[in-house]
């Protein structure tokens, strides 16, 4: 017999009624490795433009049978996601994946900090490999301490409660189909944040830009 997840949800909405959901959890950093780590170089680091900071991290979304799992890059100055990867597998292919899509994109200068968790998926030779073949340099946050990473790890959150928990999603198809959208359209595009004067992080940057050109004429 096939279950109707969404109809049942949609029926017991009809009818008032609030199943209580326990959220499933996963473990997304493992620390427990012997690959170099990088020493925390973005403590004390304050951006001010693009390319100068990137964040990276990793989080899950719970579907029916196991979990998905995205790995984001982040500039911190703009608080924009530059690069972004979906798996099902939870390994260095994902977070390299999301940060060959953020140099690709963004095409940084040489010095780029970019900053992780210690976790082995950034610690992972074809990781360093491709940060030192590219002018990355890179930064690691102190064991088991979200504050090093903080901004990523806001983002995270807002893409669990805003992307992720409202669209209940039952399969990897639907992640895939989904989450870019919130990524790239709702949270670069149109999201307001209070540190960038009540401005989406393209609109931040794109006012950054414009400011650039009226200043050099």
């Amino acid at each position: 017999m096939v279950v109707n997840h969404k109809k049942i949800r949609r029926l017991m909405r009809e009818h008032d009624l609030q199943p209580k959901i326990r959220r499933r959890f996963t473990a997304t950093t493992d620390s427990n490795h012997d690959q170099p780590i990088f020493p925390n170089l973005a403590a004390e680091f304050i951006p001010d433009g693009p390319n100068q900071l990137w964040v990276a991290d990793i989080t899950y979304v719970a579907v029916i049978g196991g979990f998905v799992y995205v790995a984001i890059v982040l500039d911190a100055w703009s608080r924009r996601v530059v690069g972004y990867a979906i798996s099902r597998s939870i390994d260095a292919r994902l977070t390299l994946s999301a940060l060959q899509s953020a140099f690709e994109g963004r095409k940084p200068p040489p010095g780029c900090l970019h900053h992780s968790d210690r976790g082995s998926q950034y610690a992972a030779g074809t990781y360093r490999q491709f940060l030192v073949a590219n002018g990355l340099v890179g930064s690691m946050g102190r064991r088991g301490n979200p504050y090093d990473n903080a901004k990523a790890e806001s983002f995270m959150k807002t893409l669990k409660v805003e992307g992720v928990y409202p669209m209940e999603f039952e399969t990897f198809a639907d992640v895939v189909e989904h989450l870019p959208r919130f990524i790239d359209q709702i949270y670069n595009g149109r999201r307001l944040h209070s540190a960038l004067g009540y401005l989406s992080p393209v609109h931040f940057e794109d006012q950054h830009v414009r400011l650039m050109v009226r200043d050099a004429t």
